[in-house]
């Protein structure tokens, strides 16, 4: 009777360190991201899903795409016209401040993080020049 209740305490525990676990894993990946230097990138804001399905990008899709990425949807940066990087703020979307600039070039500074064939732009800031 005594293993009857050893093994609830045992769950009970691990359940509560996993978070713990979990986020001590997702720090150690964040030193791997910070120690990545900062990189300004120029190029066309674009809405990414539209620009990933059927290549939408210019002034024909600016209005289109400024109301996608208004509505939330992924926002990203195509430098040169063929490097595509997933746009974030500081762990939040930066969509407010680059819907209106949608079809545009802009210049924005940020740590760049690749993984699985994705390109990530992280805590990005609009560079003024």
């Amino acid at each position: 009777m005594k293993t009857s209740r050893f093994y609830p305490a045992v769950f009970a525990v691990a359940f509560a360190i996993s978070p713990i676990a979990f986020a001590h894993e997702h720090e150690e990946g964040k030193e791997k991201l910070d120690a990545s230097a900062s990189k300004e990138v120029t190029g066309e804001v674009v809405d990414l899903m539209c620009y990933i399905d059927h290549s939408a990008m210019g002034d024909k899709h600016a209005g289109c795409g400024a109301k996608c990425i208004k509505g939330g949807g992924p926002v990203g940066i195509v430098e040169n016209g063929n490097k595509a990087y997933l746009v974030v703020g500081e762990h939040k979307p930066i969509n407010d401040q680059l819907a209106d600039s949608c079809g545009k070039t802009v210049t924005l500074k940020g740590k760049i993080a690749e993984r699985g064939g994705m390109t990530l732009l992280e805590n990005a800031e609009i560079v003024k020049k």
